[in-house]
């Protein structure tokens, strides 16, 4: 009798269980939403759009594209790590939301490690240390002589406090031994406008934005901070190449709810590698200085877990803080 019981009670959970899958097996049914914490036209938007329109076409939902803007990206991050497990509500998220943020904010509403689920890493974007023409260094090394005998002299412009484009030249300033003084603008046209300008001396900006000017003859390209060339700039030396090991590149990545079945996670990474491995794709990415960069859910939270690490230590070396 006790043997029949639990087969029984065995069998009454396999039951149970085969709706769930089911539901895990049949995402999705409905609509999609990724929320973008960034403002429309910038690049998370950019890709979360790509991201979505692909996979509307592949599984025959609609795929909302939501940005919620703020905080240097916390509201929008804030709203995915309290909703629902799903499947239905996912973030673009990026090294400032999961990277950066968890340090130089000291009251965040979530927790960036534990409040979700990694999805798979979408695009890597280096920045581009860029000076104005007039300053007398051609490369990293004649940059780095010149600005250690020329101590709290140079100025460097960023988009703002704790963005990524500020703290790649904080752990330049930290791998060099070297002093300059932080200017921060509003946005990266106002750092060009100033830089070719002769306002400031010099920025690790955006390579989308400064790689156009360096071509057109306005301002000079010294390197990229990605350990790579870029394939958009493939002339520019990494800034690796004279400092060993120096990686500052800022990164895009899908992200659900902790907790968001496994079944339905793999097969949003899946879908990303496919997008993203197009050659229509890769052509998009390449033109605006992207590298098309998958993971697995597994190789994404490694990844963060790196990045959070090392971003926290250049967060508090700086000083930086934000509320």
């Amino acid at each position: 009798m006790r043997f029949i019981l639990a087969a029984l009670a065995a069998l009454s959970c396999v039951f149970q269980a085969l709706p769930s899958a089911h539901a895990q097996d049949a995402w999705p049914t409905r609509n999609v939403t990724i929320i973008v914490p960034f403002t429309a036209g910038g690049t998370a938007d950019l890709f979360a759009r790509l991201v979505a329109n692909h996979m509307q076409q592949t599984f025959g939902q609609s795929f909302v594209v939501e940005n919620r803007g703020g905080a240097g990206g916390n509201i929008g991050a804030a709203a995915v790590a309290k909703a629902s497990n799903d499947g239905y509500t996912l973030l673009l998220g990026t090294v400032s939301t999961h990277a950066i943020n968890p340090t130089l904010y000291k009251n965040l509403t979530f927790d960036a490690a534990k409040d979700f689920q990694p999805v798979s890493l979408i695009a890597r974007l280096p920045n581009m240390l860029v000076v104005r023409n007039a300053l007398p260094a051609t490369n990293v090394a004649e940059f780095i002589a010149y600005a250690k005998a020329n101590p709290d002299k140079l100025n460097y412009g960023s988009s703002g406090v704790g963005t990524s484009i500020h703290l790649a030249a904080e752990l330049f300033k930290i791998a060099t031994g070297t002093r300059m003084t932080h200017v921060p603008y509003r946005s990266s046209n106002e750092i060009m406008q100033n830089l070719t300008g002769g306002h400031i001396d010099l920025a690790f900006d955006n390579i989308t934005l400064a790689w156009p000017q360096a071509r057109a003859g306005t301002i000079r390209a010294l390197g990229v901070t990605s350990p790579q060339r870029s394939p958009s700039a493939p002339e520019v030396p990494p800034i690796a190449d004279t400092i060993a090991g120096f990686d500052a590149t800022s990164w895009h990545g899908l992200f659900a709810p902790a907790g968001t079945p496994r079944p339905v996670v793999d097969k949003m990474a899946a879908e990303v590698k496919r997008i993203l491995e197009m050659p229509d794709t890769v052509a998009k990415l390449t033109d605006i200085g992207a590298v098309p960069s998958p993971m697995t859910p597994d190789q994404f939270t490694a990844f963060i877990a790196g990045e959070r690490s090392k971003w926290a230590e250049v967060v508090k070396a700086s000083g930086a803080t934000a509320n």
